[in-house]
């Protein structure tokens, strides 16, 4: 499995000086295209970009009007444009060109979904693939959400596969296309009966052809999600208060509130208060953000020292938004977050646990949110057939502390939380047991702390319920929350007198990996750097269990990312 790292480069605040050179995209016209385009409809993108994309008299612009994608893609081509084609812009010119193609050359919300991990710079182990060749001709070298990211024509996805021949000549070898050797490729030694066995059949498409099929069908540049968008959005009006759930791997569920407020078209500012359930710690955060294609949500914030990112999506009501929030040095530390509008009416933000066991008395249960009925009664909240609300204690506008049974038949499985007619989905799971935990398969650091920042890792060791069906990794299975594991290193033994876990680094108490310094080490043999790789191993002991539970992670701690490729964030 893969470990995706999508690394942040330099904002386009950066100095453009490069002096434009008009008639640079001739190629464009070598492929007509058979379909409608959208047209180009601000002034400053047919200036800046009418010298090497022509006008077709219809407001078409050769290549972008057959293109739709992300805020982040556009930045990315302009960048590119900027590097290779000599585009002349300032910062300002181009976050209105980003802004202007988003909005009449972006993606809809469904569209936009599956990818956003890799806009939220979240550190995937692995991606659904549609199937193994796609892994080999595209997989190979980026994420398949790189690709994802975008919407064309048949001509345009003809056209990017051009531009990785010309770009990036070795894909022809390595990717594209399949190694074939008539006969097998072997030489002597293969035998008389060998040598007149007949060649086998050559395949009938090359990797690449059948990439370029599975995109032009299913990423096709007309969709009826953005005709649909197109006809239903309507002005971002997000200025209010905002009730806010949030989790961040090692430190657990955050509830707090943001104010919005209009800064301009399409751009606001905000200011959050967090809390911390686990520790009661209060975290303070200003930020600002730009609205993209009537939802996208780019930010940047400062809290305490940090400065962070945000990148969300909003609902299109407008009445919630989902996405992360994150800073370090690979982007690795963030928080996962929920928006709810607030002033409307009750609202449930989150419970204080994830998880019950069947058969518990008078388990405490504390539910949070915001203009919650006054006067409520147990019979007021419902959780599920056999699960009881006893009493209800503390009640406020702001949250509510129950006792509940749960009762030895009670299915197993993730509940809702309703209080009256508002319901929080998903939000309590019901377990018999904690049969196993997991962490990820397969991880990755960074060393550094010299001239390059480190690159952490937290580990979390969430458990599970085999579900309904009594079996492991199933799709029933019920993730329960996280537990409180124990933390180790092993060696991953892979040569003789391997060491590589008294140098890469230090493991704390709550799964935080600090990997060591950059740079030779002349304690280890040969001076080398301190990477390596190991296992890192979560033990867990349930109660009553007769034996722990324990969790293997094959880690890898390895140099800085010396090299940081085009991907930016899109924010104010």
């Amino acid at each position: 499995m893969r470990v995706f790292l999508v690394v942040a480069s330099a904002m386009l605040s950066l100095p453009l000086v490069w002096a434009q050179a008009p008639g640079r995209a001739a190629a464009a016209d070598e492929k007509k295209e058979s379909e409608p385009g959208i047209p180009v409809s601000s002034a400053l993108v047919k200036t800046k970009c009418a010298g090497c994309h022509r006008d077709d008299g219809q407001g078409n612009l050769t290549r972008i009007s057959w293109e739709r994608t992300t805020p982040e893609g556009w930045q990315q081509i302009i960048k590119r444009m900027v590097r290779l084609n000599g585009v002349s812009l300032t910062p300002v010119e181009a976050r209105d060109i980003v802004k202007s193609l988003s909005e009449t050359h972006g993606l809809a919300p469904e569209e936009a979904k599956p990818v956003a991990w890799y806009w939220e710079k979240r550190q995937l182990e692995s991606e659904t693939l549609p199937n193994d060749t796609l892994r080999d001709a595209c997989a190979a070298c980026h994420p398949i959400a790189q690709p994802n990211s975008w919407r064309r024509s048949k001509a345009e996805w003809d056209l990017l596969a051009n531009m990785h021949r010309g770009y990036f000549p070795v894909v022809e070898f390595t990717s594209f296309r399949r190694p074939f050797r008539p006969g097998g490729g072997g030489g002597g030694g293969r035998g008389a009966a060998a040598a007149a066995a007949p060649a086998p059949a050559a395949p009938d498409k090359e990797p690449f052809e059948t990439a370029l099929e599975h995109f032009t069908k299913s990423n096709a540049l007309a969709t009826p999600e953005w005709a649909q968008w197109q006809a239903t959005r309507r002005p971002a009006k997000l200025a209010g208060r905002w009730g806010v759930s949030a989790y961040m791997p090692g430190k657990g569920k955050f509830i707090g509130e943001t104010v919005i407020e209009a800064a301009g078209p399409d751009e606001f500012t905000a200011k959050t208060t967090l809390t911390s359930l686990k520790t009661g710690e209060k975290v303070t955060r200003t930020s600002k953000g730009v609205i993209y294609t009537g939802y996208a949500w780019r930010g940047s914030a400062t809290s305490g020292t940090n400065k962070e990112r945000e990148v969300m999506a909003f609902s299109r009501d407008q009445m919630s938004a989902e996405g992360r929030w994150f800073w370090g040095g690979y982007n690795e530390f963030g928080y996962d977050v929920t928006l709810k509008r607030l002033g409307d009416g009750p609202v449930v933000l989150t419970t204080d646990t994830f998880s019950l066991p069947i058969g518990a008395k008078g388990a405490t249960l504390k539910l949070y949110g915001e203009g919650l009925p006054t006067g409520l009664t147990a019979a007021d909240i419902d959780l599920g057939t056999g699960v009881t609300v006893t009493s209800i204690s503390a009640p406020s506008a702001t949250g509510l502390t129950l006792k509940v049974d749960v009762a030895a038949n009670a299915v197993i499985g993730l509940r809702d939380v309703l209080v009256k007619r508002t319901t929080l989905p998903g939000a309590l799971a019901i377990y018999k047991t904690v049969d196993y935990i997991k962490t990820p398969d397969s991880a990755i650091a960074r060393l550094g702390g010299n001239t390059h920042p480190k690159g952490y890792y937290q580990f979390e060791a969430i458990g599970y319920s085999n579900g309904l069906d009594g079996k492991p990794n199933t799709a029933d299975d019920v993730s329960l929350g996280p537990v409180t594991a124990k933390w180790s290193v092993e060696e991953f033994a892979s040569h003789y007198g391997d060491d590589d876990k008294e140098f890469v680094g230090s493991m704390g108490a709550e799964g935080l990996f600090t990997p060591s310094i950059e740079g030779p080490n002349e304690k280890r043999k040969f001076g080398t750097n301190n990477y390596g790789d190991i296992w890192v191993v979560a033990t867990y002991s349930p109660a009553g269990a007769a034996k722990p539970l324990v969790s293997k992670t094959y880690f890898i701690v390895t140099v800085p990312q010396y090299m940081r490729w085009d991907q930016p964030e899109v924010a104010q």
